[in-house]
């Protein structure tokens, strides 16, 4: 984390936004896709992204969306309403082998019953287990529904760029995350150009500029995860609440945030 670019003031973090995306635009042109989660971030990502393709007559990125198994109804409205709403073009990313075996959290997976690609990535992950909980959030799960999705699409599409909107201050294993970050299996860059804004600032521009949100956020919710474990924190918009005192990912997971790192280590977001 540079302590020297958090403390610029908003217009400058604006700037510094853009031109990360600019030249991310201009190294990689179609093979960039941005990361849209219906979360806060991923959408200011996205209005600055939108915001730099109107100033230079560019084409807007397509993006991806990673249906992870247990999406809140309002994550799909919300995406559906972009992607009508901004013209965008977004790719709906499963890993539809391991979704073949479950209908909800808590239903069994059976280890067998996966393809060749799916047994080798729990292999890779030091599970040799028989069966696992399906659950977006567990290690397991997360890699195979998330990490393993978005890799097969790189591969699929011959990306080269994936643009996401994670932050610094976000989660303790992302403070030493760069805007291009170069990543192997598969051979991809991981732009992150909005890695110097605060929470506080991502909702001051978002509510400045009028961008729609997903409507969670009014209803407590800080942080979107997976539906079957994702709480809000608060009766309060998530613009309202006490960022100092009340941790932003409080509402998620908890096992996890305590495997954050691991799971980065293995290319999540």
């Amino acid at each position: 984390m540079d302590a020297e670019i958090m403390a610029l003031p908003i217009e400058k973090k604006i700037e510094k936004s853009k031109e990360i995306i600019a030249e991310a635009i201009e190294r990689y042109g179609n093979k960039l896709v941005a990361a849209f989660t219906g979360g806060k971030d991923s959408t200011l990502m996205l209005w600055l992204t939108k915001q730099v393709c109107e100033e230079k007559g560019l084409e807007m990125p397509e993006c991806i969306f990673i249906n992870e198994g247990s999406v809140f109804e309002e994550v799909l409205d919300y995406v559906a309403r972009m992607r009508r709403e901004w013209g965008l073009v977004i790719h709906e990313v499963k890993n539809e082998d391991v979704l073949k075996q479950v209908n909800k959290v808590g239903d069994i997976v059976y280890v067998d019953k996966l393809n060749e690609r799916n047994r080798r990535e729990l292999e890779r992950i030091g599970f040799h287990g028989d069966s696992f909980v399906f659950n977006p959030e567990s290690f397991e799960g997360n890699h195979l529904m998330k990490t393993v999705a978005m890799n097969m699409f790189i591969e699929e599409r011959g990306i080269q760029a994936v643009m996401t909107g994670i932050r610094w201050d976000e989660q303790e294993a992302r403070r030493d995350e760069v805007y291009f970050s170069p990543r192997d299996n598969p051979k991809h860059m991981r732009v992150h150009p909005i890695l110097h804004f605060t929470e506080r600032e991502v909702w001051q521009v978002l509510r400045e500029n009028r961008v729609p949100v997903n409507e969670l956020y009014a209803k407590g919710y800080r942080s979107l995860g997976a539906k079957a474990t994702t709480q809000p924190v608060s009766d309060k918009p998530a613009w309202e609440q006490d960022f100092d005192s009340l941790p932003e990912r409080a509402g998620r997971a908890q096992d996890k945030e305590g495997i954050m790192k691991r799971l980065r280590d293995l290319g999540y977001m």
